[in-house]
C-alpha cells in the first residue's frame, strides 16, 4: 500500500481530488489531500510545504502528485521528507530562485496562450467563462459544484517569493499533461517540461482538471508510474 499525497493548485481547496482519491482508495492506498492556506496573507511557499508535511505525519511509501500551482509546493515537500515518486500533473515547473509571479513571463506563457487561442479561433482579449476555458471536459455537476462551493481567494504572498531550492530534489519525477487543457496549452507545457526537467512528458485526455473528468484513467496512470518505478 502506498500513500498518495495530493497537492491542489491556487484559489481552490482539496475537494476536487475527491473522485481520484476514491479510485486510489479502492485500489487499497491511503490518500492525504490537505487544504493549503491559500487565503492566508501570512502564508508563503514554506507554509504551504509545512501544511503538506504536517498532514503526511509519519506515513511512508509516499507518491506526491502536484497539480497546477501545486508544482511550486510538491518539490519542496520532496526535499523535506522521503518520497518514492513525484508526479507533476499539469503543473507549473519552477526554476531555482524563480517566484511564481515571474514564472509566467519567464516561460513565455502569454505568447503561447495567444497562439493556442488563435488556433482555437478565440479572438485575442476574449474573456472565456470558466466552464469553456478550463472545465469543458469535466462533468457538468462537478464543474458547477467546484465553481459554486470550492473557489477561494488566493493570497499574493507566495506569488512574490523566490522558489527556495537550488536544484530539483533527488526524487524520481514524472510529468503528466492534459491534452485538452486550454489554460495551460499542451504545446506550451511540453516545452516547459522538456526545458526544465529534461524529459518528454506523458499525456492523457482532459481539461485543466483531469482528476474530475477522468479519475479512473488518472488513477491507472499514477499506478503505472508507481509500479514501474
Amino acid at each position: 500500500m502506498a500513500t498518495y499525497v495530493l497537492i491542489h493548485g491556487a484559489a481552490a481547496d482539496a475537494w476536487y481530488w475527491g473522485p481520484l482519491a476514491a479510485e486510489l482508495r479502492d485500489r487499497g492506498h491511503e490518500v492525504v489531500a490537505p487544504d493549503l492556506p491559500c487565503e492566508n496573507e501570512s502564508a508563503g511557499l514554506a507554509e504551504y510545504a509545512d501544511t503538506v508535511v504536517e498532514a503526511i505525519g509519519d506515513r511512508t511509501r509516499l507518491v506526491v502528485v502536484a497539480h497546477s500551482f501545486g508544482g511550486f509546493t510538491g518539490p519542496l515537500v520532496c526535499d523535506r521528507v522521503p518520497v518514492d515518486l513525484l508526479v507533476m500533473l499539469q503543473a507549473q515547473v519552477p526554476a531555482p530562485g524563480e517566484s511564481p509571479g515571474r514564472w509566467w513571463d519567464n516561460t513565455g506563457y502569454g505568447p503561447a496562450r495567444q497562439e493556442a487561442d488563435r488556433r482555437r479561433g478565440v479572438p485575442e482579449g476574449t474573456e472565456e467563462d470558466p466552464v469553456s476555458f478550463y472545465l469543458h471536459d469535466t462533468p457538468a455537476a462537478l464543474a458547477a459544484e467546484l465553481l459554486a462551493d470550492h473557489q477561494r481567494d488566493q493570497a499574493a504572498t507566495p506569488l512574490d517569493q523566490p522558489w527556495p531550492l537550488t536544484a530539483w530534489p533527488e526524487v524520481p519525477t514524472r510529468a503528466l499533461l492534459s491534452a485538452g487543457d486550454r489554460f495551460f496549452p499542451v504545446e506550451f507545457m511540453r516545452r516547459v517540461v522538456a526545458d526544465r526537467l529534461g524529459f518528454r512528458p506523458d499525456e492523457m485526455p482532459g481539461d485543466h482538471m483531469p482528476m474530475l473528468g477522468h479519475p479512473r484513467e488518472l488513477a491507472e496512470r499514477l499506478e503505472a508510474y508507481r509500479t514501474a518505478r
